[in-house]
């Protein structure tokens, strides 16, 4: 068994060592050995296959553990971050939140996803949301341009979720739950749904 941490961080976000003494402390609790850091300046947007956390779950052995400080550094995505939690379980690996205090091979974790995980999706998107909002926030100051929401008539709000929906429904997650988690009532949920099977 080898033990490894994965710290991302954002161009807002550049002291790590607060992280490092957590997942030290944590492992040394637990007597987990050794523990391999990876660091990752980037956006959460690109795809965690693309980035150095995909290459990092890529070589990862059965019986190892991978240390993350929440599940919000994953990815900026609630599909990404549970593709990671099932990929991992899949392979056989124990991934450990510290945020959180979440473990993937507990009795409560299903074979897809779980209701544990579903506990903690509104925590995760709130903080996910209040983190796109400080980027693109600071992004666009820097770039002397005022935050604004496109607008566009017969676009439903549910668009720019529509690839995490069609993920989110392939593995077959409730669509109450799917529904509650971006902000909108089941009727108009299962007409958005009709209108994605027309389409």
């Amino acid at each position: 068994m080898s033990t490894y941490a994965f710290i991302r961080v954002s161009t807002l976000e550049q002291d790590t060592e607060k992280n490092k003494i957590d997942i030290l402390q944590f492992a040394n609790r637990l007597k987990l050995g050794n523990v391999e850091f990876t660091e990752e300046q980037c956006s959460g947007k690109i795809n965690y296959k693309e980035r150095k956390l995909g290459a990092l779950i890529d070589n990862l052995q059965s019986g190892d553990v991978l240390i993350v400080p929440e599940l919000s550094r994953i990815a900026r995505s609630i599909t990404q971050i549970l593709e990671v939690i099932k990929v991992t379980k899949d392979k056989g690996i124990t991934l450990y939140s510290l945020k959180e205090n979440f473990c993937n091979n507990e009795d409560s974790i299903s074979a897809t996803v779980t209701s544990t995980i579903f506990a903690l999706v509104a925590q995760i998107e709130r903080e996910l949301i209040s983190m796109r909002t400080k980027e693109a926030l600071h992004a666009r100051k820097i770039a002397g341009i005022k935050l604004g929401r496109p607008r566009g008539k017969g676009k439903s709000k549910l668009d720019k979720h529509k690839e995490d929906i069609l993920k989110l429904l392939s593995l077959k997650v409730p669509k109450t739950l799917i529904a509650k988690q971006y902000g909108c009532s089941i009727g108009n949920f299962y007409n958005y749904i009709k209108k994605l099977e027309v389409q």
